[in-house]
């Protein structure tokens, strides 16, 4: 794929360390949003038991320097065929989770950002490197690219799994056999559309408003929630649950009642309900990096 294809050639060039640093800090702001409705917050862990705030302070500093390495990756890729980017791409995510295990002692706290936040990095180096116009939707546009077939291929076998014995699928194979659902993989391929169509548009609505950035991305969870459906709420809960805190979050946007008041009750229900959209939270930190990103 020739450069000049992507878009427009712009001579801002952003460097590997500069892009990591966002992916840091989309880290760090995410889990520093407070409140956010079943999720870590600096109020609390959520409906987590295992984690918390500090344990996130300590995963993400350990990533630091893996998102540089995916943006580098990015940088570095010359070949035509833009998807043979992927698995440059998928072996540095697998070292970035042995280091978040490590950090965490064995806690999963950012293998969605992980994945995520590693694609777009990449998606954004190889932009920046060849001059291309830094905008969500180019950098959206090209990880898509970047993982054309990722579900077709990942969920391929599932069915034959799930017949023979339930107990060796993912989570997101048995959310995807269940309910046809694909989850992040999905979600990045099709360009991350609940982040462009709502989540941005929604933060950027709140921003102009007065909000300081705190609030303006609790609002803007409150979107991604009412978009997404949550894989992490399916395979902790079931789907009739993930889509009883969709509705319900969908409620407070349209019927006016999108309040803090509002949104910390919300954490104390699906706290009580032991409820994490952590799929959502996820979404969240992308949606601020990509703010970042322009």
């Amino acid at each position: 794929m020739r450069s000049e294809e992507l878009g427009v050639r712009n001579e801002k060039t952003l460097t590997s360390h500069y892009i990591g640093t966002l992916a840091l800090e989309a880290m760090l702001i995410e889990v520093s949003v407070t409140p956010k409705p079943g999720l870590v917050d600096r109020n609390n862990s959520g409906a987590h038991r295992d984690m918390g705030f500090f344990t996130f302070i300590k995963s993400a500093a350990a990533l630091r320097d893996c998102f540089e390495e995916f943006a580098r990756a990015g940088e570095n890729f010359n070949e035509n065929e833009i998807k043979n980017l992927l698995p440059i791409i998928r072996k540095i995510g697998i070292e970035a989770e042995k280091k978040m295990f490590e950090a965490t002692g064995g806690i999963n706290t950012h293998k969605g950002e992980i994945f995520s936040l590693g694609l777009l990095s990449a998606a954004a180096g190889y932009l920046s490197k060849n001059k291309i116009s830094l905008t969500p939707e180019k950098v959206t546009q090209l990880a898509s690219r970047i993982c054309a077939g990722i579900c077709e291929k990942d969920f391929a076998g599932a069915r034959e799994k799930y017949k023979k014995d339930k107990k060796f699928l993912t989570k997101g194979e048995r959310v995807y056999i269940e309910h046809g659902i694909t989850g992040i993989r999905g979600e990045a391929e099709a360009g991350y559309p609940v982040v462009i169509n709502a989540a941005l548009p929604a933060l950027k609505k709140y921003l102009s408003q007065g909000l300081n950035l705190n609030d303006a991305l609790a609002f803007t969870l409150i979107h991604i929630m009412a978009e997404a459906k949550d894989t992490n709420i399916i395979s902790r809960k079931d789907f009739d649950t993930a889509e009883k805190v969709r509705k319900r979050a969908a409620d407070l946007i349209l019927n006016n009642k999108l309040t803090l008041e509002e949104i910390y009750k919300f954490d104390r229900d699906l706290i009580k309900a032991y409820i994490s959209p952590g799929g959502a939270g996820d979404l969240l930190a992308v949606s601020y990096f990509l703010f970042r990103v322009l």
